[in-house]
């Protein structure tokens, strides 16, 4: 019993994860914060923004919600692997976190029969149109 003790505990420590501190990396360099200022007004409003060496920009202002949750705008920047600068700004609130920028994907467009179909659903849902659980219509 001891035996099979020892030889589990031995198992886990074998397959524990190995984790190095950024010091024993040799292509570790640590980054620069440039600039660094927060604000927070005590009642819910905030902002705070930040700058690094390696061209990072962080910029968000948060009030108060609704249904207390906190409501902040921003934005961040990054410089990509080609030279460019990578910008997204969004809003986080009640409704979700909506991000934008030309980096994120768009769905394909909808197909015109698509479309179409969309629009004749609409005009007999206004028409008052009903249909079952099962697809049939309930109002001829």
């Amino acid at each position: 019993m001891q035996l099979l003790l020892l030889t589990c505990l031995a198992a886990v420590a074998a397959a524990a994860p190995q984790f190095t501190t950024p010091a024993y990396r040799p292509d570790y360099r640590p980054i620069a914060i440039l600039r660094d200022e927060r604000e927070n007004y005590g009642d819910g409003n905030f902002r705070y923004e930040f700058e690094t060496e390696n061209g990072i920009l962080v910029n968000a202002v948060g009030t108060p919600g609704s249904q207390g949750q906190s409501n902040i705008a921003g934005f961040f920047s990054f410089p990509l692997d080609d030279g460019t600068i990578a910008e997204v700004r969004y809003v986080a609130d009640e409704f979700g976190y909506r991000p934008e920028s030309p980096l994120i994907p768009t769905p394909h467009p909808l197909p015109a029969h698509a479309i179409e179909q969309i629009r004749f659903a609409e005009e007999q849902r206004a028409a008052g149109v009903q249909w079952d659980q099962y697809g049939f219509r309930i109002n001829k």
